[in-house]
């Protein structure tokens, strides 16, 4: 294993710093002033707008609340990016809305990029001049530009917003406070929120990385290099600095449209995904539309290694035998899963109606196709089983739920008959073949 490789591994399961307790007050007062200058401003907005109509007044709303996910910053926006990808639980409008938010964030100013860049290569190895500062894309972490370098060759460059390494921790501080009060409170007593916000605000920290988003790049691209259909940007090592990401620049990449829009291709990213849940255990969990493009030739590009999360052998395995169960409509061996891999069981939990209650809920999830089977409603499902009879699962299987819960509305979109099953089975077969699954 490579030194990157071993720094990555590490960083992965590396505990969150902790907080100082000043700048995260500091914070709180921020979102708060902020959510309520949206509420005052809002009000009055709703009322001139009412004269316009029902769908003028919920257009208002919802630019109101993109703006306000904007300006309370990445933490913030990374869930509304999640939920835009749910059309099957926000309406269309409000996924319109959201979807914005995947890379049209309103770019810093050029002159804080350009600050950025001089500092980041003082010996002017890229030059402001050769940027095209009408950037490619615009995130809540980052902007993306293309820059040309004297050997007349492209790259595209990924500048980190600053300060928001440390708003990303405060956010996630006061999330954590959030989730402890909750736990407080019976119906929740028993839930393991804070493991489970402290989880995931790690792995949102750690887009912030960009070390470790090359070391997942070069990653990425050694376990799927035998994947002919897809492409992911090679790093260039020797132009990446701590706080700029280099890259091969991928001119001609296009959205997917109607057209293109077909089983194959949902098929094939599904395929990918798989891949790396099953058999590599390196997770790409943004793969949310506007991370994936198709280039000319019809090959698929996947963007943006950011939020991609190790998961441990033994996750690994549980998860991928939980997913060969409910293919086979097998609750009795779902229900063995969760049983070993429960991080905290009650005292008074009641296991025989937990595993009746599995049973049921396969039962009526398997073999379902994409327009039938709603992975939300099957996740809601599972958690409240789980929270009603005392037990609880290790929060890390939060990492492949969430890949599968941001490509699902996409999939829906590619192909409403999409088998979310028994396209998994060849892989899953591998995954039993290398000796992941037990049977």
């Amino acid at each position: 294993m490579s030194a990157d490789m071993t720094r990555l591994d590490i960083a992965l399961l590396t505990p969150a710093v902790i907080r100082t307790r000043p700048r995260t007050f500091l914070r709180a007062l921020v979102v708060l002033a902020l959510v309520s200058g949206h509420l005052l401003v809002t009000g009055p907005a709703l009322l001139v707008a009412a004269f316009g109509g029902r769908e003028r007044m919920a257009a208002t709303l919802r630019g109101r609340a993109r703006r306000l996910l904007v300006g309370l910053g990445a933490s913030y926006i990374k869930g509304a990016q999640l939920l835009s990808t749910r059309r099957d639980v926000l309406s269309e409008n409000w996924c319109d809305a959201l979807a914005e938010l995947h890379d049209q964030v309103p770019p810093m100013p050029a002159r804080t990029a350009r600050r950025i860049l001089r500092v980041a290569y003082p010996a002017g190895e890229i030059s402001a001049e050769r940027v095209d500062w009408g950037s490619v894309a615009s995130g809540s972490i980052a902007c993306v530009y293309r820059a040309d370098l004297p050997d007349g060759s492209s790259v595209a460059i990924k500048i980190r917003r600053p300060g928001v390494q440390a708003r990303i921790q405060d956010d996630f501080a006061l999330m954590r406070a959030g989730a402890r009060l909750m736990q407080h409170l019976p119906p929740l007593r028993r839930l393991p929120a804070v493991a489970m916000v402290t989880q995931i605000g790690e792995a949102v920290a750690r887009q912030a990385d960009f070390e470790l988003e090359r070391d997942a790049l070069h990653a990425l691209r050694n376990n799927l290099a035998d994947v002919d259909y897809l492409r992911i940007p090679e790093p260039v090592d020797a132009l990446c600095r701590p706080g700029v990401l280099a890259m091969e620049f991928m001119s001609g990449l296009h959205r997917l449209t109607a057209e293109e829009e077909t089983p194959e291709l949902a098929e094939r990213v599904l395929t990918c995904v798989y891949r790396m849940l099953f058999l590599d255990g390196l997770v790409h969990c943004d793969m949310h539309p506007g991370n994936l493009y198709l280039l000319p030739d019809g090959r698929i590009v996947l963007l943006d290694a950011g939020f991609v999360v190790r998961l441990r052998p033994n996750v690994r395995g549980l998860f991928a035998e939980f997913f060969l169960a409910m293919t086979h409509g097998d609750g009795e061996r779902a229900a063995a899963v969760v049983f070993r891999s429960a991080a905290e069981v009650a005292a008074d939990a009641d296991l025989d109606a937990f595993r009746a209650e599995m049973v049921e809920l396969i039962a009526d999830s398997s073999r379902k196709q994409s327009g039938e089977f709603s992975l939300v409603a099957f996740a809601a499902r599972l958690f409240d089983l789980q929270r009603r009879h005392g037990l609880f699962v290790t929060p890390e299987f939060v990492f492949p739920l969430l890949a599968l819960l941001v490509l699902e509305g996409r999939i829906k979109e590619l192909d409403s008959e999409a088998d979310f099953q028994f396209t998994a089975m060849p892989v899953l077969a591998k995954a039993l073949q290398a000796g992941y699954l037990q049977m």
